[in-house]
């Protein structure tokens, strides 16, 4: 397997229309299956460990979702994966020098000495993603697939809020919530002014990361638009929480590919999952 710029490339498709994207993180997976002939989700999937994994575990945990879900049975013109982790640095792309990946992380979060370290380029922002990727999940997917493409969720998160964020000159504070994670995104008026991810517990976590967030950044807490979305509902506890501290808040209900979906699954289709597609 080659890597080059995280695009592992197919040199020819074989005739097929289907695409996959695969979400995966140490607490959960979650993929969909596009038929881009009707451009109907034929396939979706959310599964919640509970707890935090290894990555080998994780990996046995997918092993078995595809089996179970006889994602197997498809020929995919195109597969996704996204790796969900903490283990990433947002780089201006002109301080960004491909040489220097392990030195970017490294004041940031732990890394092992023979962590593959990786970036993906969002070329429109002029900002590059430093990360370390599941190695074992890619050389699995790799195996069953052949050549695909890979990114870190961030990635896909802050590409999607940038090109969907229409606001005044005031900063909007986007959160988004999935299982035991947090992803903050400060977006200014066509910039993106903050981006990190934490792990969290408890309500009392997440509105401990969210108020420090702010208070770094010298944001009013009884100001700032707080939008909240992902696995958030209006009187949820995470929504409550964050009432009692944020005078501006809602549920925000993101712009995603319109995609109908075969059946009536009771899973709902992760933001990131979707904006692969």
């Amino acid at each position: 397997m080659t890597k080059k710029d995280n695009l592992i490339s197919r040199e020819s498709l074989s005739e097929t229309y289907h695409k996959l994207s695969i979400q995966v993180s140490l607490n959960g997976l979650s993929f969909c299956i596009l038929d881009t002939l009707s451009n109907t989700i034929t396939l979706t999937k959310n599964v919640s460990f509970g707890k935090e994994l290894s990555p080998y575990e994780v990996q046995k945990e997918l092993k078995s979702l595809l089996k179970e879900e006889q994602v197997l049975n498809y020929d995919f013109q195109e597969v996704v994966v996204i790796h969900r982790n903490n283990l990433f640095t947002l780089v201006p792309k002109a301080l960004f020098v491909k040489e220097e990946l392990a030195n970017y992380l490294k004041f940031n979060v732990k890394i092992l000495a023979n962590d593959l370290v990786v970036y993906d380029e969002m070329e429109a922002y002029e900002i590059v993603n430093v990360y370390v990727p599941f190695v074992n999940i890619n050389n699995y997917i790799y195996e069953l697939f052949g050549p695909f493409i890979y990114k870190h969720t961030g990635t896909v998160l802050v590409e999607a809020l940038l090109k969907s964020h229409h606001n005044g000159k005031e900063p909007v504070c986007y959160v988004h919530v999935s299982e035991q994670q947090m992803d903050i995104a400060i977006l200014g008026q066509k910039d993106l002014r903050y981006f990190n991810s934490f792990r969290f517990i408890t309500r009392e976590d997440f509105i401990y990361y969210l108020l420090f967030t702010l208070e770094q950044l010298k944001l009013d807490a009884s100001t700032i638009k707080l939008r909240l979305f992902g696995t958030v509902e209006d009187g949820d506890e995470i929504y409550s929480v964050c009432q009692e501290y944020i005078r501006h808040l809602s549920v925000f209900i993101p712009v995603v590919p319109g995609y109908p979906i075969a059946g009536s699954p009771t899973d709902s289709i992760d933001f990131t999952v979707m904006n692969t597609l």
